[in-house]
């Protein structure tokens, strides 16, 4: 199965904190999500499959900060973003970035082992962030591309 860097956007249908492992408890507000992560290993983007499962509540293990936030009811995934190239911290830069008003990184979130701010971006429209998610892949892809030219 192929891999590379994935983004998650996900609802958040009422605001609650949550504990999040070492990162203790952390109140997300309701809105729109995105979740920026990597799926190099062997299993590839199968690791979105286990992400699902643990959304739909078929799978209790929480190994990584998005375990907690996709185990809590009021959480659902709307829809997947992939990119067949190591990109992750480039998309999670850029949805973070400093002129995108209205979005706003939970701090220290999914990004222990690289020094991003935040690889969960939480905006209150769905379409912003869609579009911002969208055009991350899009903008860190051709960067990657135009790296290796």
């Amino acid at each position: 199965m192929p891999g590379g860097t994935y983004t998650l956007v996900l609802e958040r249908d009422t605001s609650g904190p949550i504990t999040v492992g070492a990162l203790g408890e952390i109140t997300f507000p309701a809105g729109w999500y995105a979740y920026t992560g990597s799926a190099l290993g062997s299993g590839g983007f199968g690791r979105i499959d286990r992400h699902r499962a643990v959304a739909a509540g078929d799978n209790d293990t929480r190994h990584w900060h998005i375990d907690y936030l996709l185990g809590d009811a009021a959480t659902t995934v709307d829809r997947v973003v992939t990119t067949e190239a190591d990109i992750e911290c480039a998309v999670a830069k850029r949805i973070d970035g400093p002129t995108a008003a209205g979005f706003e990184g939970i701090d220290a979130f999914g990004c222990s082992d690289c020094d991003c701010r935040s690889h969960l971006i939480h905006h209150e429209q769905r379409e912003k962030l869609v579009g911002a998610v969208t055009d991350a892949h899009e903008a860190a892809r051709e960067g990657t591309a135009a790296a290796t030219e």
